[in-house]
């Protein structure tokens, strides 16, 4: 006889704790080029939920400093899209442009610290971020920070649409993945515990 096909279950996405976030940026120290890049990069990943693709594609004329904006001109959805920088944020990424981007004619904001200075790619960006989580001394992988950040919007109130727009996903199923990961609500819900 045969059953029913088996269907994989995906996992909830990960993510980190605020105590987590905090041990991770506290992780840094300024003394290298590399660290203040990476500084840099963990924010956007963190702050934007931005993913390594779309951070790796930021051109210094996407930054709106006086406006304190981001243009993402490549996002997976084909769509252009503005979003708010966070005060902490642009002053990483004004750290970087500063006291560690290499001088170079290109435009794109994240480049090679070893000439020729060359513009870094996504998986370059991942790796990065990862090594940092890494010497914070917790698990995870550069697309934690962009669970954390969908986790984050879940917690503040915000709906599975304005989610979608957010993270720049296609559709709201994308989205509708982060729903599972709200541990607030579920203890809430479950043990009828107010947190």
């Amino acid at each position: 006889m045969v059953g029913a096909r088996q269907v994989a279950q995906s996992m909830p996405p990960k993510f980190f704790r605020a105590h987590e976030i905090k041990q991770l940026f506290e992780s840094f120290d300024f003394s290298s080029f590399t660290n203040i890049r990476n500084y840099a990069l963990v924010h956007l990943a963190y702050s934007l939920g931005l993913r390594p693709d779309e951070i790796s594609l930021i051109t210094l004329d996407d930054i709106s400093f006086t406006q304190s904006e981001l243009t993402l001109t490549a996002r997976k959805n084909d769509c252009p899209d503005k979003l708010p920088l966070p005060e902490n944020t642009i002053k990483a990424i004004a750290a970087y442009i500063v006291g560690a981007r290499p001088k170079s004619s290109y435009r794109r904001l994240f480049l090679n610290l070893v000439a020729p200075y060359r513009p870094i790619s996504a998986g370059s960006v991942c790796q990065h971020i990862t090594e940092c989580i890494r010497k914070a001394g917790l698990p995870g992988s550069a697309y934690w920070l962009r669970h954390t950040y969908a986790q984050n919007l879940l917690e503040a109130g915000s709906s599975v649409y304005e989610i979608k727009e957010m993270m720049g996903h296609i559709t709201i199923n994308s989205s509708e993945k982060y729903l599972n990961i709200h541990i607030k609500l579920i203890r809430r819900v479950i043990l009828n515990e107010e947190l």
